[in-house]
């Protein structure tokens, strides 16, 4: 096993940085049997970190460990990270300047603008953003804050899985759902080497970090899913692949149709309005993509609000 880039020293680091800038979410404890499995669940509700996902945590890791130059800040992003990165910028007194692909919901670049950021469409999907963003940042000299290829990101993100351990300290396993894979390197690089087993799960139709560890790198792949927003990523790049591919244990894939359940019974069951890729996690439970042992103490991870509620409203009836 190679020794990881990201480790336990840095996201501490971060949790120190960010602390007070980043909510301590909580955690709902479902009990044994709960949503009929043989497990004991829980849900880690990060869905109600300011600026309505985890992303909060590697944006401030981001503003406050580098120097920020006059051109201010700038990201790619399907409209999580880019409302992280206008919230902490906006908090900081930061310039923000936030590119976002076509298929962005209106919520989510509306969360964007209310924070304060200038908002740029720079093309069809998240890729083609993310080009435009990397021109901006060579003209303007703007520090690019990359959503999940940065250590500064991936400690930030860490600080969940660290914050998570303090309150779950007998957890088994924990459910992270991926996009670009950020958020599952910071919980794996906070869990390696623990009795903690990390399970990422993606959508059927975008599942780069499966096919990754498929092809023993990262490599492109299509991107056709109702998390296509936020789950989105078509590479996860090298330094996500090599955080994660001895700390994840595996990859739990889901069809659509489990996410938008998932999301119906978060909002039924606990009026908790999430998003698609925050329900992800739910889903793999739901659709039994993964199948916990009995008495397993499993941690599922709701990790986004931005949702279009018009949408909501359709999936839940």
């Amino acid at each position: 096993m190679s020794v990881s880039p990201v480790t336990r020293p840095m996201i501490e680091e971060a949790a120190g940085r960010i602390a007070g800038h980043a909510r301590v979410t909580p955690v709902m404890r479902l009990g044994a049997g709960a949503l009929g499995t043989k497990a004991d669940v829980s849900l880690k509700l990060e869905c109600l970190q300011h600026a309505g996902s985890f992303k909060t945590r590697g944006a401030f890791n981001n503003l406050l460990s580098l120097p920020v130059p006059a051109a201010g800040v700038s990201a790619a992003s399907g409209g999580n990270h880019g409302a992280a990165v206008a919230y902490a910028a906006m908090k900081r007194g930061v310039k923000a300047t936030i590119f976002v692909p076509e298929i962005s919901p209106a919520a989510k670049i509306d969360a964007i603008r209310r924070f304060g950021a200038d908002v740029v469409v720079g093309g069809a999907q998240y890729d083609d953003a993310q080009a435009a963003c990397d021109r901006f940042v060579a003209e303007t000299g703007a520090l690019k804050i990359h959503p999940f290829a940065a250590m500064e990101t991936i400690a930030g993100q860490g600080t969940l899985g660290r914050e998570w351990d303090l309150q779950e300290p007998d957890l088994d396993t924990v459910l992270v759902a991926v996009g670009g894979g950020g958020l599952i390197s910071g919980i794996a690089s906070w869990f390696a080497g623990s009795k903690v087993k990390v399970v990422g799960v993606e959508p059927e139709g975008s599942r780069a970090l499966q096919a990754a560890f498929e092809a023993k790198g990262p490599v492109e792949v299509k991107v056709a899913s109702v998390a296509a927003d936020s789950l989105g990523a078509r590479n996860v790049g090298q330094l996500v692949y090599d955080v994660t591919k001895d700390s994840v244990a595996r990859i739990a894939l889901v069809p659509d149709a489990a996410i938008t359940e998932a999301q119906a019974l978060l909002w039924r069951d606990f009026r908790l309005a999430v998003e698609p890729g925050g329900a992800a996690a739910l889903a793999a439970l739901l659709c039994g993509a993964y199948e916990p042992a009995a008495g397993e103490r499993l941690g599922v991870l709701v990790c986004g609000a931005n949702v279009d509620l018009t949408k909501l409203a359709a999936i839940a009836g």
